[in-house]
């Protein structure tokens, strides 16, 4: 059992430096596989995903070394291109290992992924890619597997902008002959950083950023050394957690400028928002406002990340408010748990309507997803009275030190087990 124990209605004040990404670097990781030589990674979160990616790496035949936020990982001799089910099973990212591996390896074998219960995240996006590329796949109860001869460079399509995909396919693109373009990429953050390490490593990218991202296999490869960007949605956690108790919070490594999105949202809530390059300071008012209508959307859309988040500090506005999920339909499971605090919460397919008036009160409850966990903690903090959060080993997927940093903001707040790393 992995539980947080929150004593709630302290305002949080103080400053804190931002974690490492989470989404960023799992994708760099998994592209260390593409160069026969060593990788150094700076900023790297102590995280369960990162720690699963490490034994996904290892078992590859990868060699890891990391100590405290410094990775190094040695990716000449690879002995293996299948991916243990396990590993798999424990997180979702796995599936971005695919592309680089039989880029690197002419084969790769997976399974269907797992990790969060937050609704349907299909891998027919990848596949379609991977196959588009000439590269062979089958899938049979669960288990895919790729092979690849010589390929060749071609334009390739997204039906929808899937980061993971985008991310796939760019990778995969490394082992073509030629050009690669592709079209209807997502724009996320994490995609710029993964093309600006490939550039690292000598491989040519342009494009990243938009919706048609150009990928050219270089020869010669060269070991990269990369310093992982600020985590944007454990710094929207972190506002938003200062929003929901009424406090004032200082922000430093935060990537402000991919951001944006969410701090305009806690503008509308009437949070007063001062930032530069990569800091953000927030001061709460005195009451939050509510939001009429706020919509997940892909990048520079407001992030489904924060969409949890959000569902716990608009409980403590003043008015009602609207939220709509157009990315994950399992996003508002977190609905529930709220509820047993005290929240007024109606869920009608995509759109959760937050009726404002009750106070939050202390109880129970249990984290089901990664960002649900956060939101549960978030409403915690401003809860009255003792609020628990099971099963937190979900948070701890994504970020390094949530107990001991809002801790260090004010909170009363300690873990009733030790983390799963």
């Amino acid at each position: 059992m992995n539980d947080i124990q929150i004593l709630g209605e302290i305002p949080l004040y103080g400053e804190l430096c931002t974690q490492g990404s989470k989404n960023a670097v799992l994708p760099v990781m998994a592209a260390s596989l593409l160069h026969k030589g060593i990788t150094v990674i700076e900023n790297v979160p102590r995280i369960q995903d990162v720690s699963c990616m490490v034994k996904i790496l290892e078992k590859l035949g990868a060699s890891v070394t990391w100590q405290d936020h410094h990775m190094e990982i040695d990716a000449s001799c690879l002995v293996c291109s299948e991916i243990p089910l396990d590993y798999v099973r424990q997180m979702r990212s796995s599936i971005m290992v695919l592309g680089p591996l039989v880029a690197r390896m002419g084969q790769a074998v997976t399974y269907y992924p797992g990790g969060c219960s937050i609704g349907k995240r299909p891998v027919d996006y990848h596949v379609k890619l991977l196959r588009d590329l000439g590269i062979a796949v089958e899938e049979c109860d669960g288990r895919i597997e790729a092979k690849a001869g010589r390929y060749h460079g071609t334009e390739l399509f997204l039906d929808f902008p899937s980061v993971g995909a985008t991310e796939n396919a760019v990778m995969a693109a490394v082992g073509a002959e030629g050009e690669t373009v592709i079209h209807g990429c997502a724009r996320e953050p994490e995609i710029v950083e993964l093309c600006l390490f490939l550039r690292e490593m000598g491989i040519e990218t342009k494009g990243a950023g938009t919706n048609t991202i150009r990928v050219r296999r270089q020869e010669g490869l060269k070991d990269p050394h990369y310093h992982v960007c600020g985590d944007r949605i454990a710094a929207g956690t972190y506002l938003a957690a200062a929003a929901a108790t009424g406090g004032e919070i200082c922000l430093t490594d935060a990537p402000v400028s991919y951001m944006q999105a969410t701090l305009k949202a806690l503008t509308a809530c009437g949070c007063r928002l001062e930032s530069e390059s990569n800091r953000v300071w927030l001061r709460a008012p005195e009451r939050l406002k509510a939001i009429e209508f706020l919509e997940t959307e892909v990048y520079p859309g407001f992030p489904t990340d924060m969409q949890s988040v959000f569902l716990a500090l608009l409980c403590m506005a003043d008015g009602d408010s609207v939220i709509r999920e157009n990315i994950f339909e399992g996003r508002f499971e977190t609905a529930g748990e709220l509820r047993r605090l005290g929240a007024d919460i109606e869920v009608e397919g995509r759109e959760a309507r937050i009726h404002a008036g009750r106070r939050l009160k202390g109880a129970s409850v249990t984290a089901r997803d990664l960002r649900g966990g956060a939101a549960l903690i978030v409403a915690g903090l401003a809860a009255q009275g003792e609020t628990v959060v099971r099963h937190c080993e979900h948070v701890d997927r994504g970020y390094e030190r949530i107990v001991e940093d809002l801790s260090r903001l004010g909170a009363r707040i300690k873990r009733r087990s030790e983390p799963v790393l």
